[in-house]
């Protein structure tokens, strides 16, 4: 019989290759935003109107002469400190743990920054800290593409800010333009409010009108922009009571339950996958010339006598 080791010469049929591994990187967890912030798009909403209160705070030092503007901003920032204590009410009401929300995440300073007084509304700025912190710690491309999925409550939002905007500018604006006009029926800031408002809504009493043609523009503006706003909003409406809702949470906005993996990790285990593959490949290749050496005839069997 020959020997084995001769016919395959010096060739290892036991050879073992290590196969270098790359250790893949394990993403980094992002910590869970805290418990006081509440929906991108709300907290965005919250942030403007922060600063649009903090804007009322300088026209208000502006216009200190003007009776009839102050009227206009100080019923702006009653209607600010509503909506903040509101949302102060929400986030306690809402909050894992009341006491950690209102004494170490600011919740004292919603609180004082909603009531009405003037001293206590720069307090508002701790809201811009809290928008500035969700900004960064979830990036403009997260943010655009959490707005886009929630269309709905996006587009409330928006409805809801475009029109306080509007009341607050377009009244302001009506009033410094008709107030010393020949004729003008629009002279006080409740006047300019009635008529921003009736005008917004598309109902148009007619008690109260614009005079001059800078008047009448503005007041076209007004009205362009309050069809727009109440057509959304009666479409937002029909479709939050006519479409059906699922139960589960599904559908075709909704995320996958399973994350893909990182691209740096599909790209080693693809390589891994090759080496795997050609390694696999010699193996097979050994082992059918072992089964070749081993079959009779194959010239690795014993000798037979003749």
């Amino acid at each position: 019989m020959t020997p084995l080791s001769t016919v395959t010469g010096d060739r290892s049929l036991t050879r073992r290759r290590s196969i270098p591994i790359s250790p893949s990187k394990q993403p980094r967890r992002q910590k869970p935003p805290r418990s006081e912030l509440k929906s991108t798009g709300y907290e965005i909403f919250i942030g403007i109107l922060s600063v649009l209160s903090i804007v009322n705070l300088v026209l208000l030092l502006t216009f200190v002469d003007d009776a009839s503007i102050q009227i206009v901003l100080m019923v702006m920032n009653g209607l600010f400190s509503v909506i903040f204590l509101g949302d102060f009410i929400y986030r306690l009401s809402t909050a894992p743990s009341r006491s950690a929300y209102f004494f170490r995440h600011f919740g004292w300073a919603d609180l004082l920054a909603s009531l009405p007084f003037a001293q206590l509304k720069v307090l508002r700025v701790f809201r811009l800290v809290r928008v500035y912190r969700l900004l960064r710690q979830l990036g403009p491309r997260t943010i655009w593409r959490t707005l886009t999925r929630d269309r709905a409550g996006s587009a409330l939002l928006i409805l809801l800010l475009m029109g306080i905007l509007v009341l607050e500018f377009g009244s302001i604006s009506i009033l410094y333009i008709e107030k010393d006009a020949p004729g003008a029926n629009i002279t006080s800031g409740s006047d300019a409010i009635w008529y921003v408002i009736v005008t917004i809504s598309t109902v148009g009493y007619g008690d109260q009108y614009p005079v001059t043609n800078l008047g009448r523009l503005i007041g076209a503006l007004i009205i362009i922009v309050g069809v727009g706003i109440f057509g959304t909003f009666t479409g937002y409406l029909a479709n939050l009571f006519l479409s059906p809702r699922s139960d589960d949470g599904e559908g075709e906005d909704a995320e996958p339950l399973v994350q893909s993996p990182p691209v740096a990790s599909v790209h080693a285990s693809s390589a891994e996958v090759e080496e795997l593959r050609s390694l696999l490949l010699t193996s097979q290749s050994e082992l059918a010339e072992i089964k070749r050496l081993l079959s009779p005839g194959g010239g690795g069997g014993p000798n037979r006598a003749d």
